[in-house]
């Protein structure tokens, strides 16, 4: 039966056909469905089955077989059409547009048909793409005259012409080579008057609903781009506005409407754009009166809900683009402010998406107003006096203007920075959240949407207090003092509003943020003893420390505050209320980050520096913190301790801070000594574990002045770490790979990686002092290094290969004679493990090749030294890299393998090197490059090419095997340029020589400039058609990147908006 199918020599037997695709979808039992599924896929793959198409669709009911078989007629027309015959293109072509005409020509089959007749429509599309307009030029024409013949073909047209415009505007990017793109384009523009009088036609004519649905959601496609004469100088946008009123085309007739809102072109239609706005504004009063919109919203049917967010994308486009016309007379200053108090009322809805629509207008509306100001008053002065410098009589007009703006605007605005302050998303600093069930419990994820939501309301609250610092704290301190009283108190009302106050910091002069984060913190501290109740305490607590988190200026010029607000934390820390201690912790940390100095300076009043009277009483803080949380508490001690100058002071307290894990260690050491036996225990492993990851911990906040203290436990690390490493190796020897997973050798892994991350820490912070860190590594070499050799493979910790990397890398060419030890010891053994496959080992596999990346970079010479095999795996461990789906991997492959061609390049090894390898790493980028699986990497692989392309011109020797090619070179870029087109035109059957040579040419051309080179293998990657129907973004994601680095400088230079608790400064705490 299957062979009687797959043999398509004589037209196929439909009923055969039907049977299969219906045991493929049915209900059989799980053989028949992949029998059916191998059939179907042999039958698509077959070249000639899109023949057996058109017998199909006339002689199957099935509506999965017709599908089937439309799916095997598109990919001809996506991939094959060009290449077929002239007569079987106009048949397909004939063939689809009469079957559609058919099937929509009487109402009953276009109702029952519909979802055949919309695959037909996209099908008819493709086809145009290739066809329209050079060979069916008519196209458009018979299109209307169609349409005009009966009112469900005119319907049917609709949905063409929408599908067109949207193929050809929309989802063109990436699909079509930017000529074929420009040619349509322009084509569909000289031949809309014919679709524009249909559409105006249709709209005067007809008393059918979906007709006209269809004719309004056409026209909505079309509107973004139609030359603007046929908007208005016709009675398009009477007609609109006709509609409106209509429950059943209001949003369809909004949505159009918003599509005319969001042109701009001049002013040439002011006064059209004026009557519009006025129009619309009576019409929608009468809809919707302005006060009532969010309990609208809340109780609405999903049509009122969605003209409500189209209501607010209406606004939006139209106050984005046309605001100013508007502020001129008062008549429409009055229907604009009316506008504005609608979208703040919209802004009101319980909805993210309608949020986010208003949310990104406001930003941008008071970010306008705000440059409007500074560009006004010099930026010294904002900082100094904020924004509210009276004006001297007779200064000139634009800044009369631009304070008639601000008073215009001065009522909205007031209203925005309360909707900012109500609606306030939550940091990322807070962990204390309220769930599903009305409980205050720890967050347990990152919500990035609600982040990304905070950054834009945060900025936007910025420029608002920019504009009117006085009335930000006025309504910041009346809403904390209904929290007070108990008149509007409730978690969420105190959490917004708390977090509000810490999003402006930085944007207020010192006096005035002193003044009012006076008040501030002296009422949450009020507030925190006069109520009641442990999931209230909490919230408060979370709301002071994230504040004090935010206001680290304020802190270091109160020490008295300063003092009060780390004690509140060492309270909090006993508070066993879920995420409570970890916020405090982490507070504590950032604020000491900050204030570091203030900590080991003796302040007036006080009997020694307030960190020797914490060591005192070190023990009793953190009694009832998790580990993980006093690791974090020891960091910031850490921090503390580094900002002491004096030598024996800080070497004091180092020893003081450490001496309870100090304690413990020579306890567990001096029992060993006596019986190894007690290290297997696993309660002294955890402890082991224990005072490691303290150790870490500090030595990530001391850097160099760490070394009195790893030097006092270094050996005796080693010693336990090697004994380990000998436990685990032999246990999976004895238990097999499954001991592997036991939770014993699990935690003995644990200590390993410990240790080595300790050591990686020191090494990597010892910056200042490199032979401090240097003499650790002589006695690590056996330890470590000899292990990881002699382990079996489950039981090789990754982190021996990132501990190198980091050493190499601090030490660069100082490490030279090591290197071939470090080769020997890791290469071999680490690569067996991860060619096997792309899967096992993934974290072997990354920090390999970072080692790799150290030794190429800083000790290249080293790789000279290689014997020619080893160099030769070197390099296919690169390809290797490069091959991975995984993008760190692929990346790091990549900028190795660009490090090593150039570093050969200039090594006067080039010859050899290239003539080896230049032909191998072409072939292996050009596949990365074009399968589609590899997009991130496209940057890397254009530079890989491009250096490949301009090194060839320096090369002296050949390049190719003498004895292969047919006739002899007279240079290597001739050899290149053949080889390049053999290769691309044997991987690429789909493309013409012609195409092949002319992007190669192409290539050889702009090598020099990279732009050019970019776009060029941009284009011929939507040629070869691998490319399309996909996402490509990552083709272009370098030059997103520079456009973030120019924002980031923009902030920098407005007070408050890069936080102060973010910037990375050495902060005057002296």
């Amino acid at each position: 039966m299957a062979d009687k199918l797959r043999d398509l020599s004589q037209p196929i037997d439909v009923p055969l056909l039907d049977a299969t695709v219906a045991a493929f979808y049915g209900t059989g039992s799980k053989e028949e469905r992949n029998a059916a599924d191998q059939i179907l896929r042999d039958l698509q793959n077959n070249p000639d089955m899109w023949l057996q198409v058109v017998h199909i669709l006339q002689n199957s009911q099935n509506l999965n077989t017709k599908f089937f078989a439309l799916q095997v007629l598109e990919s001809v027309i996506k991939y094959r059409w060009n290449a077929l015959p002239t007569e079987q293109r106009d048949g397909i072509k004939n063939y689809i547009s009469d079957v559609i005409v058919q099937l929509s020509s009487n109402e009953a089959s276009f109702r029952q048909e519909r979802l055949y007749v919309n695959k037909l429509n996209i099908i008819l599309v493709q086809v145009l793409k290739h066809e329209w307009p050079a060979r069916w030029s008519s196209f458009i024409p018979d299109l209307v005259a169609a349409a005009k013949s009966s009112e469900t073909i005119c319907e049917n047209c609709m949905a063409i012409l929408k599908l067109l415009s949207e193929e050809i505007f929309d989802f063109s990017r990436g699909e079509m080579t930017q000529q074929k793109i420009k040619e349509l384009k322009s084509s569909l523009n000289s031949e809309f008057r014919l679709i524009h009088e249909l559409c105006l036609y249709v709209l005067s004519a007809t008393q059918r609903p979906e007709l006209i649905r269809a004719t309004l959601a056409t026209l909505h496609a079309f509107l973004s781009w139609i030359p603007v004469g046929f908007i208005f100088e016709s009675p398009l946008l009477e007609t609109l506005l006709k509609f409106f009123p209509m429950a059943a085309y209001r949003n369809l007739t909004l949505q159009c409407l918003t599509e005319v809102a969001a042109l701009q072109f001049g002013d040439f239609y002011n006064m059209q754009y004026v009557k519009m706005y006025t129009i619309f504004m009576m019409q929608l009063q009468a809809i919707l009166p302005p006060g009532t919109i969010p309990d609208a919203y809340a109780n609405g049917s999903s049509e009122e809900q969605a003209f409500i967010q189209n209501l607010a994308l209406f606004f939006t486009s139209f106050f984005k683009n046309h605001m100013r016309i508007l502020e001129v007379s008062p008549e429409n200053r009055a229907a604009l402010l009316l506008g504005l108090e609608y979208l703040i009322g919209i802004s009101y809805v319980d909805d993210t998406e309608v949020f986010k629509v208003c949310l990104d207008y406001w930003n941008v509306f008071v970010l306008e107003l705000f440059e409007a100001h500074n560009q006004m008053e010099p930026a010294a002065s904002v900082n100094m006096m904020g924004l509210q410098a009276q004006m001297l009589p007779g200064v000139d007009g634009t800044v009369t203007a631009v304070q008639q703006r601000r008073q215009l605007y001065s009522g909205p605005l007031s209203k925005l920075r309360m909707l900012m302050i109500c609606r306030m998303a939550k940091p990322e600093e807070v962990l204390i959240v309220e769930d599903e069930n009305g409980n205050i419990v720890r967050e347990t994820m990152k919500d990035n949407d609600v982040l990304v939501q905070y950054k834009i309301m945060r900025e936007t609250l910025i420029y608002l207090s920019h504009l009117d610092h006085e009335d930000t704290e006025q309504q910041m301190l009346k809403k904390l003092s209904k929290q007070l009283n108990g008149e509007d108190w409730s978690w969420n009302n105190l959490n917004t509003l708390c977090w509000a106050i810490g999003s402006i910091s930085g944007s207020m002069v010192e006096e005035q943020e002193n003044r009012f984060l006076v008040m501030v913190i002296r009422d949450l501290l009020n507030l925190c003893e006069i109520t009641k109740g442990k999931d209230n305490k909490a919230v408060i607590a979370s709301n002071i420390m994230y504040v004090v988190g935010q206001y680290p200026r304020f802190l270091r010029a109160h020490w008295k505050f300063l003092k009060t607000v780390v004690n509140k934390l060492f309270e909090f820390m006993h508070e066993m209320h879920p995420g409570v201690q970890d916020m405090a912790c982490d507070t504590f940390l950032k604020i000491v980050q900050k204030c570091k100095r203030k900590f080991v300076t003796q302040q007036v009043g006080e009997n020694e520096p307030f960190v020797s009277e914490l060591l005192s009483s070190l023990a009793t803080t953190i009694a009832d913190l998790e580990p993980h949380q006093i690791h974090t508490f020891y960091e910031s001690v850490g921090h503390m301790i580094q900002a002491e100058s004096d030598n024996t002071k800080r070497d004091e307290y180092l020893k003081r801070l450490m001496s309870l894990p100090n304690q413990k260690w020579a306890e567990i050491i001096g029992q060993a000594s006596q019986s190894i036996d007690i290290l297997k225990n696993q309660d002294i492993i955890r402890s082991v574990l224990n005072i490691l990851q303290t150790n870490t911990s500090v030595a990530s906040s001391l850097g160099p002045h760490f070394f009195p203290q790893i030097s006092l436990i270094f050996l005796d690390m080693l010693t336990v770490y090697r004994m380990y490493s000998e436990l685990v190796s032999s246990t999976i020897a004895e238990g097999g790979p499954y001991a592997s997973r036991t939770s014993f050798v699990k935690l003995l892994r644990s200590v390993k990686r410990e240790t080595l991350k300790l050591i990686e820490t020191f090494v990597d912070k010892a910056e200042d002092l490199p032979h401090i860190g240097k003499q650790f590594v002589p006695p690590m070499m056996d330890p470590v290094l000899g292990d990881y050799a002699r382990n079996v493979p489950d039981a090789r910790e990754s982190e021996v290969l990132s501990l190198f990397a980091t050493i190499i890398n601090k030490y660069k060419g100082e490490m030279l004679e090591d290197v071939p030890r470090i080769f020997e010891a890791v290469f071999q053994c680490t690569l067996e493990m991860i060619t096997k496959n792309f899967e096992d080992y993934p974290e072997h596999r990354l920090k390999f090749f970072s080692l790799l990346r150290a030794i190429g970079t800083h000790c290249f010479q080293a790789l000279i030294q290689l014997s020619s095999q080893q160099l030769k795996l070197v390099i296919d461990s690169i390809n290797w890299a490069f091959r991975h789906t995984e993008r760190n991997i692929a990346e790091t492959g990549l900028s190795l393998l660009l490090e090593i061609l150039k570093n050969f390049q200039a090594s006067g090894f080039q010859n050899q090197f290239y003539k080896t390898y230049f032909l191998n790493i072409e072939q292996e980028i050009f596949a990365v490059l074009t399968d589609t699986f590899h997009k991130p990497g496209f940057k890397l692989h254009v530079l890989v090419l491009q250096h490949l392309f301009c090194v060839v011109d320096g090369l002296t020797e050949p390049l190719w095997d003498a004895s292969s090619v047919p006739y002899q070179y007279t240079d290597n870029a001739l050899f290149v340029r053949d080889y390049t087109i053999k290769l691309l035109g044997s991987s690429f059957p789909n493309m013409t020589p012609t195409e092949v040579t002319k992007f190669v040419d192409g290539l050889l051309s702009s090598k020099h400039d990279l732009p050019s080179f970019k776009n060029h293998i941009r284009d011929f990657l939507v040629q070869s058609k691998e490319f399309s129907a996909q996402d490509n973004k990552d083709l272009y994601a370098e030059e997103a990147a520079a456009q973030r680095e120019r924002e980031r400088q923009r902030m920098l230079a407005i007070p408050g908006l890069i936080a102060p608790s973010e910037l990375q400064d050495e902060m005057v705490d002296s």
